[in-house]
């Protein structure tokens, strides 16, 4: 009996060793940690997955995908979908086009029309979109062609109800490229990796020391160019994206000294100003991450932290870094993300 008992047990010892060979190979098979970086969409690109794939040829991929974007949705590009469609030249919408707009109808009716990529002509005005600023905004005149209810998709066509509307996809189009990348890699069987496109990230399985991938996220001062120098908190993720948004980079002081955000209120046509200085979003897709930071943004700190609280049911998680009366940090975080935290101490779970 005692024999008996004693050979089981080489078995399962013999079972497991063979088990974690097996897994070893398999996590070698998968190859080393590679990087690529690089240039995408006019910003940088950082990217790190395990593979046995080159360098060179996933960053091959990476420009391919770079310049599909750029060919659909870019507001830069006169040549682009999008610029053509802003200028009534054609009504056909391509399966870019069409996955953020039907995207973008949904935050907007989340925002209570807070979020609309119908905002363009104001961008512009305010000298946003690649265009000379103007020296008075009329917003009255400019909102009669701003709201998305004056666009629909009929088939592969959009229909506007003014040909003077136009759309801006840079709050939405480097978070869908973001995604569209990490489609790529796991397509080539890549099942750990990070896709870094100007900030906006997405990541998958572990890092190159089996942990979760981690991030900064940075201190919104005025003036802060220096990517990745003054980090305020490390944020530690897997399977989702991630995108921050913020009004401490992209600002300038018109004549009378008023600060002049990039972020527009479409309610309202005016430039968002307010107590929220910038807004983490981790959400499953970068695309949403990308979305709803720029909607939260433009709602301001309270009604931010409203719609976050009901869109924390759908895998969507935020970081607040807003200001006090007295000019002081306060941070708001989703209670979901505080494993996620490296320090949660004094800070506010909603």
């Amino acid at each position: 009996m005692v024999m008996k008992i004693i050979y089981l047990r080489n078995i399962i010892v013999l079972f497991t060793l063979s088990a974690l060979l097996a897994l070893t190979g398999c996590i070698a098979d998968r190859g080393e940690y590679r990087v690529v970086d690089g240039q995408m969409l006019g910003t940088f690109l950082h990217l790190s997955a395990q593979t046995t794939e080159q360098p060179n040829v996933i960053y091959d991929k990476m420009m391919s995908i770079d310049a599909e974007s750029k060919r659909s949705m870019s507001i830069f590009d006169e040549n682009s979908l999008l610029s053509r469609i802003n200028r009534s030249e054609t009504d056909s919408i391509d399966e870019h086009i069409r996955f953020n707009l039907e995207l973008a109808a949904r935050i907007t009716e989340v925002s209570g029309g807070a979020y609309d990529v119908t905002v363009k002509p104001l961008v512009e005005a305010y000298g946003f979109a690649g265009k000379e600023r103007r020296t008075e905004v009329n917003v009255d005149s400019l909102m009669e062609f701003v709201g998305f209810e004056k666009i629909r998709i009929e088939g592969n066509r959009i229909v506007k109800n003014d040909s003077r509307v136009q759309l801006d996809f840079n709050s939405i189009a480097k978070g869908y490229t973001v995604d569209l990348a990490a489609q790529t890699l796991e397509s080539m069987g890549i099942k750990n990796y990070i896709v870094d496109i100007g900030g906006e990230v997405r990541c998958k399985g572990v890092n190159k020391r089996g942990g979760a991938w981690r991030i900064g996220i940075e201190t919104p001062f005025d003036g802060n160019n220096t990517a990745g120098e003054h980090i305020q908190q490390i944020i530690s993720l897997s399977d989702c994206a991630l995108a921050t948004s913020g009004n401490y980079r992209r600002f300038y002081l018109d004549e009378s000294g008023r600060k002049i955000t990039h972020t527009i209120d479409p309610r309202t046509g005016k430039s968002v100003v307010s107590d929220l200085l910038s807004a983490t979003v981790v959400a499953p897709t970068c695309a949403e991450a990308d979305a709803y930071g720029t909607m939260f943004m433009a709602l301001g700190k309270e009604q931010a932290i409203e719609v976050a609280r009901r869109l924390e049911s759908q895998g969507v998680m935020v970081y607040f870094i807003t200001s006090d009366a007295k000019g002081a940090y306060e941070i708001f975080y989703s209670s979901a993300l505080a494993p996620s935290l490296k320090v949660v101490d004094g800070m506010h779970a909603i």
